[in-house]
């Protein structure tokens, strides 16, 4: 079965999420494990987003941190504050066209968010490109 790259990144941020709750929680975890779970064949587009975000995840929680107006992304749900990682890595470190990378980000957030995380998604990310 091939998935679209819309479809990959929607299995990266579920597995962003699981690590994060797992971390939260004091309960081991292995992204290996968490990848295999989550995708019937192996990836390298969603390997290559889950490994970046968790490796620079500091930083972007910083660039968000910044972006947001009296907000801290640790506020957001867990949900959100993937979905935003996920596209602030792409914005950062890939080739992936800004439009694009917004564009799924909202699409995420209108589906596993709320209209408030989803308007906070898409102001961080207006104000990243405009920067």
């Amino acid at each position: 079965m091939t998935l679209t790259r819309s479809e990959l990144r929607e299995k990266a941020m579920i597995i962003l999420y699981q690590y994060d709750l797992m971390n939260s929680n004091n309960v081991p975890c292995n992204l290996d494990e968490l990848i295999k779970t989550n995708l019937e064949i192996e990836n390298d587009f969603v390997k290559d987003l889950v490994y970046g975000v968790t490796t620079y995840q500091d930083e972007l929680d910083g660039i968000a941190n910044k972006l947001m107006i009296d907000w801290q992304i640790d506020r957001l749900d867990k949900t959100g504050a993937s979905i935003l990682r996920l596209a602030l890595f792409e914005l950062k470190y890939t080739d992936t066209p800004d439009i694009v990378v917004i564009n799924e980000a909202l699409n995420l957030a209108k589906k596993y968010s709320d209209e408030a995380v989803k308007k906070i998604i898409n102001a961080v990310l207006d104000r990243y490109i405009k920067e």
